[in-house]
């Protein structure tokens, strides 16, 4: 039995009812998909908060016990509340988000390189080439692949972050955590190396949650929160389509009705 926690922060309710940013949780217990949501102040979100340990209590104790994996970003709360609440259970970092986390640090880079480029009166040949960086080099046009074999001719920092990423995606090939573990090790020796501060804050998380990492591959890579995003997904188009509603219960009544498959009541009225 496998666990996925994710979190989305909502704050479209903040001006109308003055209750301050709240972050939800979605939840998805395997192999069936329940959505479940929490809230709470961002600020006072904690491993000691009741509400984080809520997915636990939704699944009792005798459950909990039987966790065999537990998947969730890298979101510290999560990590402190898992450890305590299921110690026996593999607890596995998404692989999404690290590698967005990773992507994150190369858009920083390439932002910081443009200004620079600008300032100093060079030709700004990063302009427009946010997607051509974070996309993988599969997923390119024809017309994105021809500009980015031209951006690999410069040495810049955003260029070699970019190089540091592809080479990263080895690490999801690997069938042993000893192996994926030294390259992991590698890898970061070669971001902090790097000089380039992004980077390096990557590398130096990643050494620090190295053992959360490496459990992806004693969970056969199997386990991934894809299906929890997809309900994010949905969540930010309920909150277009709502076009605003002022308390925080009715946000979570419409929620539920429009993710958690609840009956309808029958029209009173038929038009057709």
């Amino acid at each position: 039995m496998g666990l996925v926690l994710d979190q989305w922060a909502i704050t479209q309710l903040r001006a109308r009812t003055g209750s301050g940013d709240r972050r939800w949780v979605v939840v998805q217990s395997s192999p069936l998909t329940r959505l479940q949501l929490t809230q709470g102040n961002l600020s006072r979100l904690s491993a000691a908060c009741p509400r984080c340990c809520r997915p636990f209590r939704v699944l009792g104790k005798d459950r909990t016990r039987k966790l065999q994996f537990v998947c969730s970003d890298m979101w510290q709360a999560y990590l402190k509340v898992i450890a305590k609440k299921a110690p026996q259970a593999i607890h596995v970092l998404d692989r999404f988000h690290v590698v967005q986390k990773i992507g994150k640090a190369i858009d920083k880079v390439r932002a910081a390189e443009v200004k620079q480029l600008k300032a100093d009166g060079y030709e700004e040949v990063l302009k427009g080439g946010r997607w051509l960086l974070l996309k993988r080099p599969e997923n390119l046009s024809d017309k994105q692949a021809v500009k980015l074999s031209q951006l690999l001719e410069y040495n810049l920092k955003s260029i070699r972050s970019y190089l540091m990423k592809e080479d990263f995606q080895q690490f999801w090939t690997y069938c042993y955590p000893g192996c994926a573990g030294k390259f992991l090790d590698a890898w970061c020796t070669r971001a902090m190396r790097s000089k380039i501060e992004p980077m390096k804050a990557v590398a130096r998380t990643l050494r620090s949650k190295r053992e959360l990492l490496l459990n992806w591959f004693r969970a056969d890579g199997k386990l991934s929160s894809g299906v929890v995003e997809g309900f994010n997904n949905k969540v930010k188009l309920v909150t277009r389509k709502s076009y605003g509603l002022r308390t925080q219960n009715a946000y979570e009544t419409t929620l539920y009705h429009n993710l958690g498959a609840l009956p309808e009541l029958e029209f009173t009225h038929k038009f057709f």
